[in-house]
């Protein structure tokens, strides 16, 4: 009877152990306990593991703390000088067309109104080139002009007018930047130019200081075109 108290005692003990082992292991502590008393078990880091390479995201880029402001427009003191048209050397706006088949007819009647622009005669469908550097500012149909395109030289001091186009050059538009030769449409007789009598009408104005396209001095484009060679 001496050994059953000893008995009893080593099995409350054994349950006690059992007890705590299976309570340990639902708690997941036990399973850390053993990896970390185990000498040369890989544990696990405290922070996220890195992610393998197949596994990370792209990054997708992110817009700028400091975006670039928008473009301003060109105020005066950004402008190229104004260079008086005579030292432009404009090209004559007609492919083919030489200085001695111009006819100055500034000064001539039309409509009961002074002409104030040079009409160069040409076989419809002929490439119109651009007089001088500069954008487009407006391309415009009326009931005079037909279809018409309004270009500034460099400077924005000079109004380059071409009416009476057959069709623009392909991919021409407001704000394209046309360079000396650059075909901007083909002659025609839209408007209320004769049909048997294809021809552009180019006209030249110097703006105010307000630069509007549409308004500016008359210049005769004759003296500046007769010595150009045509192209």
């Amino acid at each position: 009877m001496r050994g059953r108290p000893v008995v009893v005692f080593f099995a409350g003990f054994v349950c006690g152990l059992l007890f705590l082992a299976v309570l340990l292991r639902q708690t997941g502590t036990l399973g850390t306990i053993h990896a970390s008393a185990v000498p040369g078990t890989p544990q696990e880091s405290q922070t996220q593991p890195a992610q393998r390479p197949d596994m990370r995201r792209a990054q997708l880029p992110t817009a700028p703390a400091n975006p670039p402001p928008a473009e301003a427009p060109i105020s005066d003191g950004q402008r190229p000088p104004d260079r008086p048209l005579v030292e432009r050397r404009l090209l004559i706006p007609v492919q083919g067309v030489r200085a001695e088949d111009l006819r100055d007819n500034f000064n001539e009647t039309r409509g009961g109104h002074r002409h104030e622009a040079i009409d160069i005669m040409a076989p419809r469908g002929t490439p119109v080139l651009a007089a001088d550097d500069g954008r487009v500012v407006k391309l415009f149909l009326s009931k005079p002009g037909g279809i018409t395109v309004y270009q500034l030289d460099d400077s924005q001091t000079y109004c380059y007018y071409y009416a009476h186009l057959d069709r623009y050059a392909p991919g021409l538009k407001e704000g394209t930047l046309l360079r000396k030769g650059d075909v901007l449409g083909y002659v025609g007789s839209t408007g209320n130019a004769s049909p048997d009598a294809p021809h552009l009408h180019f006209a030249i104005s110097k703006l105010g200081p307000e630069r509007h396209w549409w308004e500016g001095a008359p210049i005769d484009p004759y003296g500046f075109l007769a010595g150009a060679r045509g192209k």
